[in-house]
């Protein structure tokens, strides 16, 4: 519905018209509303809301399977999932690098262990594996 301005084709009569008989796809017909009156909304996962692209709840059951606390925190797999999604892009990218300068176009278990061991700070991690 557009707004009525002086000189405008619109006249008050089919603002009249449009207000009192509506458009089927109008903004104006009554909504279902549900509860508080906000519209149904569709199920977001966990990963979806932290926008990560490891799975928050499956991190979740697992720490709660590992039996570390009695209680668990809400943020703390969220906050363990995106520490292990950012460790695995960056060992895949150092692995990708490695990949690229053998002239390779497939990632081997070799370009992973040159490109741990290259990196001071994932060698220093990964010493022992």
């Amino acid at each position: 519905l557009t707004a009525y301005t002086p000189g405008h084709r619109l006249c008050s009569e089919t603002l009249r018209t449009r207000l009192t008989h509506p458009q089927p796809n109008s903004t104006m017909a009554p909504k279902a509303t549900s509860g508080r009156g906000d519209k149904k909304k569709k199920p977001q996962s966990k990963s979806v809301r932290a926008g990560l692209t490891f799975p928050v709840a499956r991190v979740a059951r697992t720490l709660r399977f590992m039996r570390l606390a009695k209680r668990l925190g809400a943020g703390g797999p969220v906050y363990l999932t995106a520490v292990l999604e950012y460790m695995a892009a960056e060992v895949l990218e150092l692995a990708g690098n490695a990949c690229r300068d053998n002239k390779k176009k497939r990632i081997t278990p070799r370009h992973l262990v040159l490109a741990i061991r290259n990196d001071e700070e994932l060698n220093k991690l990964l010493g022992g594996v």
